[in-house]
C-alpha cells in the first residue's frame, strides 16, 4: 500500500497496521512522519522500542531477534529500523523479505531511509516491505502545491491567510520546507490566532528560499519571468558554475525541440514524450511551452546559447549572467507561435 506523507495522520486514525517504511528526499517530512507513527504505536500500547541503524557489517540477524524478543513489563514493542544509505545488499534483501512473511502480531515494524533511486523502488525488498506494509513517501512539495502546503500549516496553529500572502511566503521558502516550518512557526509565535496580513508576513518571513538549475528551467519554460530571474540570481550568489547553468537551459531548449518536431510530424504525443525523455509532471509543463512558441524560435533559441557558450569559454566578450537572464527573458516574451 502507498500513501503520501500528507494523508498519514489520516489513515493513523483509522488504525495502525503492523508495518510502516518512510523513504523520500524531505528531512522534515520524514522526520514528522516518523513522530506520528511513533505517536500512534505509543497510543497503542506500543512502548518498549528497539532502535536498529543498518551500517557496514551490520548484523541481520538482530532484526529478527528484536521481533521476537519482547520485555517481561510490555507485552508490545515497536521495531525502529533505520537504513540511510537505502542500501541493503544481497543478506539485507533476503533478510527484509525473511521479516516481511513473519510479521508479529504485537510487534509494529518502522522502516526509515531517505530517497530511493528506481533501482531501489524496484528491489524485492522494497517490494516485500510495500506488499506487506505501509510505504508512504515523504518528498519535497512541488512548487505549485507550496502555497496550499503552507496554508494547511498556518490552519494548525489556527492562522489563516490570503493567496497574496501565501504566494509571498512562499517565493521566500522555496525549495527549504525546513526553513519553511521554521517560519510559518515564527508567525505562531509572534501573532495569535486569526489572519495573517501580508504587511505581517513581509515583516517576520525571511528570504530563506534554496534554487537549483532545475527551478531555473522549470521557471523558463513556465515562462515566469520574475521566477527566473528570482533564482537566475540566487544561483549568481551561490557561484554555480555558468556552464553548468547554460547545459541545462540548452537541454530544455533542445527537449522543446524534439517534442514540437515530433508533434508536427503527427507522432502520438506519449512516443513523443517518451522519446524526449520527459516524465511525470514536467511533461505539461513542456507541452505546453511547445505548443506556445515555434520550431523556428527554438533554433535562435540555441544560437544564442552556443554564443553564450563562446562568452564563457572567453571567445566572445560580455556578461554571462546578463546574457543568461535575457535568454530566459526572451522566451518568455515569445508570442505562441511566433
Amino acid at each position: 500500500m502507498k500513501i503520501d506523507s500528507g494523508r498519514l495522520d489520516a489513515h493513523l486514525e483509522k488504525g495502525l497496521q503492523r508495518l510502516y517504511v518512510l523513504h523520500g528526499d524531505s528531512p522534515l517530512l520524514l522526520a514528522e512522519a516518523a513522530d506520528s507513527i511513533r505517536a500512534a504505536a505509543r497510543r497503542a500500547g506500543f512502548l518498549e522500542r528497539d532502535i536498529l541503524t543498518v551500517e557496514q557489517g551490520f548484523d541481520w540477524n538482530a532484526l529478527l531477534d528484536a521481533s521476537r524478543s519482547l520485555s517481561l513489563f510490555c507485552s508490545k514493542k515497536l521495531v525502529d529500523l533505520r537504513i540511510p544509505s537505502g542500501k541493503v545488499g544481497a543478506e539485507g534483501s533476503q533478510a527484509l523479505q525473511s521479516y516481511c512473511e513473519a510479521l508479529q502480531p504485537d510487534v509494529l515494524t518502522l522502516v526509515s531511509m531517505g530517497k530511493l533511486d528506481r533501482q531501489g523502488m524496484a528491489s524485492k525488498w522494497f517490494e516485500a516491505l510495500d506488499r506487506y506494509g505501509v510505504a508512504v513517501s515523504a518528498n519535497s512539495i512541488e512548487r505549485g502545491e507550496l502555497p496550499q502546503w503552507i496554508s494547511r500549516r498556518l490552519a494548525r496553529q489556527n492562522q489563516q491567510a490570503d493567496i497574496e500572502t501565501l504566494q509571498f511566503i512562499a517565493d521566500c521558502v522555496e525549495g527549504n520546507l525546513l526553513a519553511a516550518h521554521q517560519e510559518i512557526s515564527k508567525l505562531g509565535l509572534l501573532h495569535p490566532p486569526g489572519k495573517i496580513s501580508f504587511v505581517d508576513a513581509k515583516k517576520a518571513v525571511l528570504d530563506v528560499a534554496r534554487y537549483d538549475i532545475f527551478q531555473l528551467g522549470e521557471a523558463m519554460l513556465a515562462p515566469d519571468v520574475a521566477r527566473y530571474a528570482k533564482i537566475l540570481e540566487a544561483l549568481e550568489g551561490e557561484g554555480v558554475a555558468e556552464p553548468l547553468v547554460l547545459w541545462h537551459l540548452a537541454d530544455e531548449i533542445r527537449a522543446l525541440l524534439r517534442v514540437a518536431a515530433g508533434m508536427k510530424r503527427g507522432l502520438p504525443q506519449a512516443q513523443v514524450l517518451r522519446d524526449a525523455r520527459i516524465w511525470g509532471a514536467r511533461q505539461t509543463l513542456v507541452l505546453k511551452a511547445s505548443k506556445r512558441v515555434g520550431l523556428g524560435f527554438l533554433e535562435q533559441m540555441l544560437l544564442k546559447a552556443a554564443h553564450i557558450d563562446q562568452m564563457i569559454k572567453g571567445l566572445r566578450k560580455g556578461n554571462v549572467w546578463d546574457e543568461l537572464l535575457q535568454l530566459g527573458l526572451n522566451f518568455a516574451a515569445r508570442p505562441k507561435n511566433g
